[in-house]
C-alpha cells in the first residue's frame, strides 16, 4: 500500500524500470500502458490518503478515480488498486481482469488476456509471490498461492497452489514443465 510520497516515487520508478522506460515522462502520444500505471499508482496513493483524511484529499481522490476508470476502459484493464507490488510490468493493451482480493508481489510481468480471480463466489483470491511472469491468456483461479520466481505459460489454467520457486507451469490444468538441457561435446 502506498501511503507516503516517497513510497509513491519508489513504486513509480520501479514500474518504469520494469517497463524498460528510460525517460523521465511518458511521450505525449503513445506510452499508454505506462500512463495507465502512473494513474493506477497515483490513485492508490490518493485513495489511501483519502481514507485517512477525507476532507483534504477529496478532489485528488475523485480526479484520479475518474482518470483510472477512463484509462481502464480504453485499454481493457480491470485492475483494482492496492493489489500489485512495485515493479509491475503490463506488456500490452488487452483484457486483464484481477480480483480485488488478490495480492501480487514485486516485479510481476503480465501479458494480455490474463485473469486472476476467485471461484464459486469465494472472497479468497490468489496470492502471488515476487518475480512472477504470467503469460498471454493465463488464468489463475481460486484460493491458491504462487511461489516466487515462477513463470506461468500462455493459456495455462492454474487452480492449485505452486509452492516450488523457480519453476515453469503450463497447460490446462497447469502442470510443471520439464526442462531439457542440451550439452554439446
Amino acid at each position: 500500500m502506498i501511503t507516503t510520497k516517497k513510497e509513491l516515487e519508489y513504486f513509480l520508478s520501479q514500474d518504469a524500470i520494469a517497463l524498460h522506460c528510460n525517460r523521465k515522462r511518458p511521450k505525449l502520444f503513445g506510452d499508454d500502458v505506462w500512463k495507465y500505471q502512473i494513474i493506477l499508482r497515483k490513485t492508490e496513493y490518493y485513495t489511501n490518503l483519502f481514507r485517512e483524511n477525507k476532507k483534504y484529499f477529496l478532489f485528488h481522490y475523485i480526479w484520479y478515480k475518474f482518470k483510472l476508470h477512463n484509462r481502464s476502459i480504453k485499454l481493457g484493464f480491470s485492475i483494482p488498486i492496492n493489489v500489485f507490488g512495485p515493479g509491475l510490468s503490463i506488456a500490452h493493451h488487452g483484457t486483464i481482469v484481477v480480483n480485488s482480493a488478490a495480492k501480487v508481489g514485486k516485479n510481476c510481468r503480465l501479458q494480455e488476456g490474463v485473469n486472476i480471480g476467485a471461484t464459486n463466489g469465494s472472497k479468497s483470491a490468489p496470492q502471488i509471490g515476487d518475480n512472477v511472469f504470467i503469460g498471454t491468456g493465463a488464468k489463475i483461479i481460486g484460493d491458491i498461492s504462487i511461489a516466487n520466481d515462477v513463470a506461468i505459460g500462455a493459456n495455462a489454467v492454474v487452480v492449485k497452489s505452486i509452492t516450488e520457486s523457480g519453476v515453469t507451469y503450463g497447460g490446462v490444468p497447469a502442470k510443471k514443465s520439464v526442462q531439457i538441457i542440451l550439452i554439446s561435446i
